[in-house]
């Protein structure tokens, strides 16, 4: 019996974790140029990094819309819209939904940032954020601080998503007074 339950666990460390670890891409470095990339908002329009050159863009990637955690980290992104303004700041959310549900999403929670449609998975793999659970894939909640000349000041890879719009506001402080005193 012992022996059934021990082969039990291998095979679903197997199946759940090894495809995991197979499937990931390098995540990039604190300091390195972000991948560019063009999707398509919530509104059906392409955004592209390069669009925003001169501003500081929060690029973060969350697992589904209109789950209890993505919801709860989406509205303090929101909330928080000013506070981003004042620090010439956008927030750009990732995940492998559709534009409509981006959409549907955008209208139950009152978001007014731009949700990024990454269907084909190329930008979350990019990003070093799709996880493959045999049949299932998902974007992993990463966010990556990308400074105005587009390079990855800060990445996150644990994130809380009830604090973590505070952290990065926290962080985008720091970056921006380090800045000033380098001038």
């Amino acid at each position: 019996m012992l022996r059934i339950v021990l082969l039990l666990v291998v095979v679903v460390v197997l199946v759940v974790f090894v495809p995991r670890l197979l499937s990931r891409s390098a995540t990039p470095s604190d300091g390195s140029n972000a991948p560019d990339f063009a999707l398509p908002s919530q509104e059906g329009s392409s955004v592209s990094l390069k669009d925003y050159r001169g501003k500081w863009v929060v690029l973060y990637f969350y697992p589904k819309d209109q789950t209890p955690g993505c919801s709860r980290e989406a509205r303090n992104f929101q909330v928080d819209q000013s506070r981003y303004a004042e620090r010439n700041a956008v927030v750009l959310g990732v995940s492998l939904d559709s534009v409509d549900s981006h959409k549907k999403f955008c209208a139950k929670e009152g978001l007014n940032f731009k949700l990024l449609a990454d269907t084909d998975h190329r930008v979350t793999d990019a990003y070093g954020s799709l996880t493959n659970l045999g049949l299932v894939k998902f974007a992993e909640r990463h966010t990556f601080l990308i400074d105005p000349g587009g390079k990855i000041a800060k990445s996150y890879s644990s994130v809380d998503p009830v604090r973590h719009s505070g952290d990065v506001l926290a962080e985008l402080d720091l970056l921006q007074k380090s800045d000033a005193v380098k001038r």
